[in-house]
């Protein structure tokens, strides 16, 4: 199936574990990011995938670790946190370009894509302009498909709203669809059939513990999720190795929860 190529950012199996690094350019500053290099080498060592980062962290952070492991560059953004809520933008702006992201020896480049909100014209149009540039450079586009609380979307999670917004990243010419879990595997598995490409989770807010992360991704695997794409439930965490090497092998060897939980030293 489409859905399990292998991809310059997953391994054989067609299954990936991204560790997000990107929220600093909104947010400013963020516990557990606040040197970017040893959360990198932990998570290195925990055996993530891939890693996704703003410009900034690939600029100053990437010499030390080149060709150790994919990364992914944000090349879109908006204001910061401290001018707008998150998915509450009334506008986006390509801020890189596609010779930005091969200069700095990335394997994929990520986008928004913001169904509802008063800037989905926008993000659907960086989306597009990127895909078709990126087509014939083996970088892999990402597309961070979210459906946005408006008054034809009064349920961000629900399956169906979910389902379109990776639908409209999947029209767009997206490679792999990273979104949010709507709560069961029954209703991801509806997001997961409406388009025959990789989907990752993301990891969102931190969750109450290391058992919720794991579970959910456990969830969306059993989906037909390919992985799953985690900042803060990652780096966050007291243990950001212990916490990657549990993601990685529940979704690359399909262990337990609790085999995948006994990774964990906290």
């Amino acid at each position: 199936m489409t859905r399990d190529r292998t991809l310059p950012i997953t391994r054989r199996d067609g299954r990936a574990l991204v560790v997000a690094m990107d929220h600093g350019r909104t947010g400013g500053v963020t516990p557990g990011l606040e040197r970017p290099g040893r959360v990198i080498e932990q998570v290195m060592a925990g055996g993530a995938d891939a890693i996704m980062a703003s410009f900034g962290i690939l600029k100053h952070e990437r010499p030390a670790w080149a060709g150790s492991v994919p990364t992914i560059l944000r090349v879109d953004g908006g204001v910061s946190l401290y001018r707008s809520d998150w998915l509450d933008y009334d506008a986006w702006r390509l801020m890189y370009q596609i010779d930005d992201a091969l200069a700095l020896g990335c394997a994929g480049i990520v986008t928004m894509a913001f169904m509802g909100s008063p800037a989905e014209l926008d993000t659907l149009t960086i989306t597009a302009r990127v895909a078709a540039e990126a087509a014939n450079t083996g970088l892999v586009l990402m597309v961070e498909a979210l459906p946005c609380r408006c008054e034809r979307i009064p349920d961000p999670l629900a399956p169906a709203a979910m389902a379109s917004a990776a639908r409209l990243a999947y029209e767009h010419g997206a490679d792999v669809i990273k979104n949010y879990f709507t709560g069961s595997a029954a209703s991801y598995r509806t997001v997961v059939e409406a388009a025959p490409i990789p989907m990752l989770i993301a990891g969102g807010v931190p969750m109450e513990n290391a058992r919720a992360v794991l579970t959910t991704v456990h969830d969306a695997v059993a989906a037909g999720a390919s992985g799953a794409v985690i900042g803060r439930n990652v780096w966050q965490h007291p243990d950001p190795e212990g916490m990657t090497r549990a993601l990685t092998r529940l979704i690359h060897e399909g262990v337990s929860i609790d085999e995948a939980l006994a990774e964990v030293r906290a």
